[in-house]
């Protein structure tokens, strides 16, 4: 077939057009087939996974042995050995076969090892059944595993003020006047 007009050939009748593409009708996102996954017949966008706050966890490995102080915001996992206080606005977790010596202040405190000191004024305090603590501990809410030993003094429910502030609450209450 030539390009050109070529005057010795007859003229090439035209060709005709193909017929338009059949175009199946659209289908609504609901009917689609589950084992089908095109995302071109899903008109719905894609949903993007719910974005959470990123939780940072500092981790003391186990086989290390530190001793020092800890303070600041953030989780704290313990797996090794460390001797001094920790003071964080998180989380404290002293997994199974860790080691720590010093006071406790944290927002939650799951003791899974050996505890020797005071955990103060935690919110909440997690005793496995693999803990062993020595010392006291101060929460708003403890749960104790079975297995587990403590030595020392619990307190917990308890709200830092005290029930009766003022002389003037007790009227009523067993006072004569």
């Amino acid at each position: 077939m030539a390009l050109w007009k070529d005057s010795n050939t007859p003229a090439a009748s035209p060709t005709p057009a193909a017929p338009p593409l059949a175009v199946p009708p659209a289908v609504p996102a609901r009917e689609l087939d589950k084992s089908t996954n095109i995302a071109a017949l899903n008109p719905e966008p894609p949903r993007k996974p719910k974005e959470r706050p990123e939780v940072k966890e500092s981790v003391i490995a186990a086989g290390l042995t530190i001793e020092g102080k800890i303070e600041g915001s953030g989780n704290v996992r313990m797996s090794g050995r460390f001797k001094g206080d920790v003071n964080v606005d998180g989380n404290l977790a002293i997994d199974a076969g860790a080691h720590l010596s010093g006071q406790i202040r944290a927002g939650v405190v799951v003791v899974g090892g050996e505890l020797e000191g005071n955990i103060i004024a935690a919110k909440r305090v997690e005793v496995l059944e693999t803990a062993v603590i020595t010392g006291d501990v101060k929460a708003g809410t403890i749960q104790v595993a079975a297995g587990a030993r403590m030595r020392g003094h619990m307190e917990f429910g308890w709200d830092d003020k005290p029930a009766v502030t003022k002389a003037a609450d007790l009227k009523g209450y067993g006072s004569t006047t």
